[in-house]
């Protein structure tokens, strides 16, 4: 992954495919975000085929059509949609046209995987779960800092073994390097992406639902600012929440845009997880200042102290099971429920939140 630039994470694994060529075939609308290429790198080691892109850039669509040989550029986005042989649409557009196209995505038999914020809004959110009563198709989301990070990963597998007992609380961080010359205008517009709650705060709001084993939960307290960005006045530079869920466990995270050119990645990404009888820590991308590598878990428990770095090895089962479930039918990568639950969350996070700066007055 790139040092200077988030939009270009396109993590790589083992494969592991679950289908054979042409059994599983997949397109691309909307290169807004680097993020398609995590998603359709997934997708591809677990067995699809990538048949087709469309973007409105051609010179996306092209730079797409150069890392996968095998796809087609379309010349309209219903081209795509009217193909009965593509199974699958993937899309990282502009976050606030990310809901509206699943639901043309869904009126036409297909099933979706959008990038995370999958909505900027509620009723966006409740569309989506109308359409997929409606159809019966997957409206999956890449929630890429846990699905894609084999020491997240590694962690929730560590969880699910009783390492650290029952999770009562977790806490999340997740820095990004800001790289503002290289933005695009609707970066900088919550407008159109959201807000930092709703963006990068998605992450955050999913991981703690699936390492607390909750369904639901709420928020208490979230706060916003901008701080450094004042040429983008709308732009949200900062952000923070805290939630507790229906099991009783806790939650804190922490979103921003300002990791050091200094780093070594374009973010330090961590989460510490307390659990009845231990802890875990992932350290994510880096280890600063010992150890570039990312995946890096760190176990204390009864048993004593450990530390893995399961890159390699923990793979990422999300791509693999989600294939399987568009097409059985079942629910074993994420319930849809669970997806839409962590975006309804964070959009309610963005919603709550305090405006730091303006009402400092206020606050204190």
């Amino acid at each position: 992954m790139s040092k200077n630039d988030g939009m270009n994470y396109a993590p790589k694994g083992k494969p592991n495919k679950v289908v054979d060529k042409g059994e599983f075939k997949i397109a691309a609308i909307g290169l807004d975000h680097g993020h398609i290429y995590g998603m359709v790198n997934g997708l591809i080691e677990a067995g699809a085929e990538i048949v087709a892109v469309y973007d409105p850039d051609i010179k996306k669509a092209e730079k797409f059509s150069e890392a996968y040989e095998s796809v087609k550029i379309a010349n309209s986005e219903e081209e795509i949609l009217e193909d009965p042989s593509i199974q699958l649409v993937a899309s990282a557009s502009i976050p606030v046209d990310r809901g509206p196209l699943g639901l043309r995505v869904l009126d036409k038999g297909k099933h979706y995987f959008a990038d995370k914020p999958a909505f900027t809004k509620k009723e966006q959110v409740e569309a989506a779960r109308k359409k997929v009563s409606e159809t019966g198709l997957k409206w999956g989301i890449y929630y890429g800092e846990r699905l894609h990070n084999e020491g997240a990963v590694f962690a929730g597998q560590l969880i699910e073994e009783g390492a650290i007992g029952r999770v009562i609380q977790v806490i999340g961080t997740g820095p990004h390097r800001a790289n503002a010359p290289s933005r695009p205008d609707w970066f900088f517009d919550p407008e159109s992406y959201g807000g930092i709650l709703c963006d990068i705060g998605s992450h955050q709001i999913e991981q703690f639902l699936h390492y607390a084993g909750a369904k639901d939960a709420k928020v208490l307290h979230s706060k916003v600012a901008n701080y450094n960005f004042k040429q983008y006045p709308k732009f949200e530079d900062y952000g923070d929440a805290t939630l507790v869920a229906d099991n009783g466990a806790t939650f804190y995270f922490r979103v921003d845009w300002f990791t050091p050119d200094g780093l070594g990645t374009w973010g330090d990404g961590r989460v510490t997880i307390l659990g009845t009888d231990g802890y875990i820590e992932v350290r994510k991308y880096i280890d600063i200042a010992r150890d570039s590598s990312a995946n890096h878990v760190y176990l204390v428990n009864h048993q004593g102290e450990q530390y893995f770095n399961p890159s390699e090895q923990a793979g990422y089962p999300f791509f693999g099971h989600f294939i399987l479930d568009c097409l059985n039918g079942t629910e074993n990568a994420m319930t849809q429920e669970h997806a839409f639950k962590a975006a309804e969350l964070c959009i309610d996070a963005q919603e709550q939140a305090i405006n730091v700066e303006p009402a400092l007055s206020e606050v204190l």
